[in-house]
C-alpha cells in the first residue's frame, strides 16, 4: 500500500541534514530534465546547497560522523552474531564517503565561488525576475543551448558538491536503519509517548497510508513526542482531527 512519510529532527544538525538532502534530491531531478526552465531552477537549487554547505563547520561535522560510525562498526568485527560481508559493506560505504568527503578543498563549492559567471547569475537570481536576458544576456545564450551541453555544464559544477551529498545518504541512511517501525494508535487525533531517559533519539518518522487526508503536526524532546493529526477545511487551513488515527512510527537513535 502506498503510503505518505514524515520526518521531525530532534537537534539542528539533522534538521540541516535533511534540508541538504531535500535540495540534492530537487537538484538531481532538475539536471535530468531538457527543459531549460528547468536547468535554471537547478542552477536555483545549487546556490541554496552551497549557501547551506558552505558553513565554516559542517564539513568538520560530517567528517566526525562518518568517523565515529567507523569506529562504531570496527568494533563488531570479530561478533559471531554479525555477518562479516554486512559489515564490510557497511563500513566501505563509510569510509568512501569520508574519503570522498575529506578530499574535498575548502568548503563545499568553494570552486564554484571563482566563477565570475556563476556569481553574476547567483548575484541576481534571488531578485524578482533579476535574470532577464537584458540583465543577464550571457546567461539568457546559455539557456539556449542544447540540453545536453547545459547538462554537462551543470554535472560538472554539481561535482564540486557530490561528496557533501554521498556523505549526507551514508549518514542519513544509518540513522534511519537505526529504528524499528511500530503500528500506533492516536486516539481522537493525539498521541503522545515518553521517552527512555539516558537514550538519544535524532529523528522521528511518521508513515500514514495513503488516503488518510490528515497532517501530523509533531513536536518532540529529549524527554516526549506528540503527534496531533490535523485535518484541511475548505481553505486548506488545518483544523484538528478528532477521529481515531493509526500510523507507523519510528524512533532513530
Amino acid at each position: 500500500m502506498a503510503s505518505v512519510l514524515y520526518e521531525y529532527p530532534f537537534n539542528e544538525s539533522i534538521r540541516t541534514m535533511l534540508r541538504l538532502e531535500h535540495l540534492f534530491d530537487r537538484l538531481h531531478r532538475l539536471v535530468a530534465r531538457d527543459e531549460a526552465i528547468d536547468h535554471h531552477f537547478a542552477l536555483a537549487t545549487l546556490f541554496e546547497i552551497v549557501e547551506v554547505a558552505s558553513r565554516a563547520d559542517l564539513k568538520s561535522d560530517l567528517l566526525k560522523e562518518l568517523e565515529r560510525h567507523r569506529t562504531q562498526f570496527q568494533a563488531y568485527r570479530g561478533n559471531p552474531h554479525v555477518a562479516e560481508s554486512a559489515l564490510d559493506e557497511v563500513i566501505g560505504r563509510i569510509e568512501a564517503a569520508h574519503t570522498g568527503l575529506n578530499q574535498l578543498a575548502g568548503k563545499a563549492g568553494q570552486t564554484l565561488a571563482g566563477n565570475e559567471w556563476l556569481t553574476s547569475i547567483r548575484s541576481r537570481i534571488s531578485i524578482p525576475g533579476g535574470t532577464c536576458e537584458f540583465d543577464l544576456p550571457a546567461y539568457f545564450a546559455w539557456q539556449q543551448l542544447p540540453p545536453e551541453q547545459r547538462r554537462g555544464d551543470l554535472q560538472r559544477w554539481v561535482a564540486t558538491v557530490l561528496p557533501v551529498d554521498h556523505a549526507l545518504r551514508v549518514l542519513l541512511g544509518l540513522l534511519r536503519d537505526s529504528g524499528t517501525p511500530q503500528r500506533v494508535a492516536a486516539p481522537g487525533g493525539q498521541f503522545q509517548q515518553s521517552l527512555p531517559q539516558g537514550r538519544s533519539y535524532h529523528l522521528l518518522r511518521v508513515r500514514l497510508d495513503d488516503g488518510t487526508a490528515v497532517v501530523p503536526e509533531i513536536t518532540g524532546h529529549r524527554l516526549m513526542v506528540s503527534v496531533r493529526f490535523m485535518r484541511p477545511d475548505g481553505d486548506a487551513r488545518l483544523r484538528p482531527c478528532n477521529t481515531d488515527t493509526s500510523f507507523e512510527l519510528t524512533l532513530c537513535a
